[in-house]
């Protein structure tokens, strides 16, 4: 059966039945989390076979080509879909469907395919234009409904658009700023972003999915982990003056640290759904740490890195689509064994790519072999089992 197996709501024991109809353009989370898992998935695997010298130079053009995509291909596609999502929600007013969310995403297609192209300047600007556009269909119901609240957004998109722009143009050598730079300033513009969801759904997720676990916030706590990104990153446009930046890092790791215990995730561990997020927040506190420790040159940076979007984004990620996913189409709020399957196999790439390298250096690339595979296992995973869930109606017959 193609259908997963799953209750429906409210009728113990019964299968859910499989629901006709295509439903892939209702609303946003349903092609963006499927585009972006399967793109994750392929990208990974064809980037892990070059890097290993078994593809040659057939993919992409090199390591920080492959950063770009996994930032601006894979995680934007999941910011997308949330917040086209979350947006309709939030205001009670519509977000793109139909057409209009077909042409978005057709939009985000064309970019992965122009960044393998001669066509750099189409590839920039597409690249540009596709953030950017999310950010003006957002903005709408937003600024109608005046739902303030959010409109950073709006902003936060906007500046991931033109943070895409200078990537391109460094990337292809028009200025002359350093690639890695450009990329580093939009990866602490996507820090922000997962700093702010999940001080805001964490610990709501944890206290309703766990009955008495009492995550709480505090809002002065709230301020100064905010406060800490938005430090680091302006200390990363003070190039001349690492030092800075890795005594932000580290200030930064304890305060999400501390953030971290009032969600007190040591009690969801019967909870996949939950823990995941938790056991991803907290790649967010290793990489701070590991980030501070790789100027003083105790560890290697890429690893600080992967610790980042590996550990954090990946965790994040694939708790992210797969909870929402089911609430969004009407299925219990409760992991199946071939989520938390995945969910593991997130976090065991995450570990075999950061920590591997530091205790097995003379096995490099086998780690690097080991984490690609497990990663593309977890997305592909993903892909093939909510297909049928993304591209059908709800099971309660509700829209969206």
């Amino acid at each position: 059966m193609d259908e997963l197996q799953l209750k429906r709501p409210g009728r113990a024991g019964t299968p859910a039945p499989a629901v006709p109809g295509f439903a892939l353009w209702q609303l946003g989370f349903r092609p963006f989390y499927l585009l972006a898992s399967i793109f994750s998935a392929g990208s990974v695997a064809l980037w892990a076979l070059q890097y290993s010298g078994w593809l040659g130079g057939a993919y992409l053009k090199g390591p920080l080509w492959h950063g770009h995509e996994m930032l601006f291909g894979y995680t934007v596609a999941v910011i997308a879909g949330f917040l086209l999502t979350a947006v309709r929600n939030w205001t009670g007013l519509p977000t793109p469907s139909g057409a209009p969310l077909a042409a978005l995403s057709a939009l985000w297609v064309a970019g992965r395919i122009l960044v393998l192209t001669p066509w750099s300047l189409a590839a920039a600007l597409v690249n540009a234009a596709f953030p950017i556009a999310v950010a003006v269909a957002i903005a709408r119901p937003i600024v109608r409904s005046r739902n303030r609240r959010n409109y950073f957004f709006i902003a936060l998109l906007v500046l991931l658009g033109v943070i895409t722009l200078a990537t391109h143009a460094a990337l292809n050598g028009v200025v002359d700023v350093s690639p890695r730079f450009a990329l580093q300033l939009a990866i602490d513009v996507v820090l922000f972003v997962m700093t702010v969801m999940a001080g805001r759904v964490v610990p709501m997720f944890t206290n309703n999915g766990v009955p008495g676990t009492n995550a709480t916030r505090r809002p002065w706590l709230e301020r100064l982990a905010l406060g800490s990104v938005i430090a680091l990153f302006l200390a990363d446009h003070v190039q001349a003056m690492p030092a800075l930046a890795a005594a932000v890092a580290l200030f930064a790791a304890i305060v999400h640290a501390a953030r971290l215990a009032l969600w007190q995730g040591w009690r969801t561990l019967r909870t996949p759904l939950v823990w995941v997020l938790h056991l991803a927040y907290a790649w967010i506190v290793i990489h701070l740490l590991l980030r501070a420790l790789a100027v003083a040159g105790w560890v290697a940076e890429p690893l600080a890195l992967h610790a980042l979007t590996l550990g954090a984004i990946g965790g994040l990620t694939i708790g992210m689509i797969t909870r929402t996913a089911r609430g969004h189409t009407g299925r219990p709020l409760k992991a199946d064994g071939y989520e938390t399957t995945a969910y593991l196999l997130v976090f065991a790439a995450a570990l075999a790519r950061v920590f591997g390298p530091m205790l097995l250096p003379a096995h490099y690339m086998a780690c690097v072999q080991v984490s690609a595979v497990l990663w593309v296992a977890a997305f592909g995973l993903y892909a093939v089992r909510y297909w049928p869930v993304l591209t059908r109606p709800r099971l309660d017959g509700k829209p969206g």
